[in-house]
């Protein structure tokens, strides 16, 4: 199994990244928190993964943390989440703001990310609450990356100067008050390619 890799960082995309390790290229799939917090291309970058086996494919999923990843194993050990939506789940929130809205019951707030709905929230509170205190440390608790901030940073992560990224994650952020950090750099995007 493939449980770290470490490289330079070749190509950043919305939901993935291409890591030079020793002349072999990873295409790795990561959620948005991850991508804000990977360094500039070129950068040597250091990446938690799980290598996800299917009837027809091979995928490898990153983080920048072993707490998104722990996170990643629980929420996929629901029934009804995939890899897709436990990776919508950690590009909404990252893993400290997880454990929190899943262990104080917070229906509302998790129904705010996209494939989430009342009966999955009520699952994810039910089989995790327990879980989420000893799989995710606190170690981390306090780093991920909140609102504008998170959306800022992956626009700058994918090539666009700051201050163009600040103020189109800020426009985003006014346009949709509540919005994931997914749907608000989609928007912020969008708002670009104006």
């Amino acid at each position: 199994m493939i449980a770290m890799l470490r490289g330079a960082l070749v190509e950043k995309g919305i939901d993935h990244v291409l890591l030079d390790v020793a002349g072999v290229g990873y295409r790795v799939a990561v959620s948005l928190n991850t991508l804000a917090a990977l360094p500039a291309i070129g950068s040597v970058a250091t990446l938690h993964t799980e290598l996800i086996v299917r009837e027809d494919s091979l995928s490898l999923v990153g983080f920048a943390t072993v707490d998104e990843r722990a996170a990643f194993h629980l929420v996929t050990g629901v029934q009804g989440i995939g890899p897709k939506l436990a990776m919508s789940i950690l590009s909404t929130m990252d893993a400290s703001a997880l454990a929190s809205a899943i262990r104080d019951g917070d229906h509302a707030r998790l129904t705010k990310i996209p494939g989430i709905g009342k009966k999955t929230a009520e699952r994810l509170v039910l089989e995790l609450r327990d879980k989420f205190g000893t799989a995710t440390s606190s170690a981390s608790h306090g780093k991920g990356l909140g609102g504008s901030q998170a959306v800022s940073s992956a626009l700058v992560n994918l090539g666009y100067r700051p201050a163009e990224a600040e103020r189109a994650a800020a426009d985003a952020h006014k346009a949709h008050p509540g919005a994931g950090v997914a749907e608000l750099v989609k928007a912020a995007l969008r708002i670009l390619a104006e």
